[in-house]
């Protein structure tokens, strides 16, 4: 047990800065889209956010999914095991960082925000890029650490920018305002839900280390 909490302290450590930077990255594409949306009218802003945020939502599942059961798949080779933690990973947990946490955020920032859950109403959507990403976690290199920094790296920059789309998306259109606290929650949207899924989740969950 003490090996498993020192494992994921040094994961997690070493998973930070590619949260924060990758908010950064998202904040940046989220101006860029605003200042688009300027100059060919604000009624096109919350529908051209709504649009991308169905495109970044699934690529974060195929992410999340194939970042977690690669994670676990590392350190366990059982193939039921490792689709059952894939799937609750990415579904279950680092599905929160898309929806649940910018909705509350958006609440804590005093605006009236809209539930939209992809996974209930656009199933079809969602569950090809969820069973693709568990797909190819189980075949990802997973003689090498990189392969899951890799992966984690590429879940964690989704994952920001489908943050910050579902916040502008479905209530907080004025978001420029309160940037420095978009920022902070966004953050803490995307590492507590993203590295419990791909970190501390597979391990918590593996019978050895390696």
């Amino acid at each position: 047990m003490e090996g498993h909490t020192r494992h994921i302290a040094e994961e997690l450590q070493e998973h930070l800065p590619y949260a924060v930077l990758s908010v950064a990255i998202a904040l940046a594409i989220l101006g860029m889209l605003t200042f688009v949306s300027v100059l060919l009218g604000a009624a096109n802003f919350a529908k051209a956010a709504k649009s991308l945020f169905h495109v970044f939502h699934p690529l974060h599942m195929l992410f999340s999914a194939t970042a977690t059961t690669a994670m676990f798949w590392r350190h366990e080779r059982r193939l039921f095991k490792a689709m059952i933690i894939g799937l609750v990973g990415a579904a279950g947990i680092c599905g929160l960082s898309d929806i649940a946490i910018p909705y509350i955020s958006g609440f804590l920032l005093g605006v009236r925000m809209e539930l939209h859950i992809c996974l209930i109403r656009h199933p079809m959507l969602v569950l090809p890029f969820l069973i693709s990403g568990i797909f190819v976690g189980l075949i990802v290199p997973t003689s090498t650490h990189g392969a899951t920094i890799f992966t984690h790296s590429a879940h964690v920059l989704v994952s920001s920018v489908a943050s910050v789309l579902y916040l502008v998306s479905f209530g907080l259109s004025g978001w420029v305002e309160v940037g420095g606290m978009v920022f902070i929650y966004m953050v803490l949207a995307v590492l507590l839900p993203c590295c419990t899924s791909d970190i501390v989740f597979p391990l918590l969950f593996t019978e050895s280390e390696s």
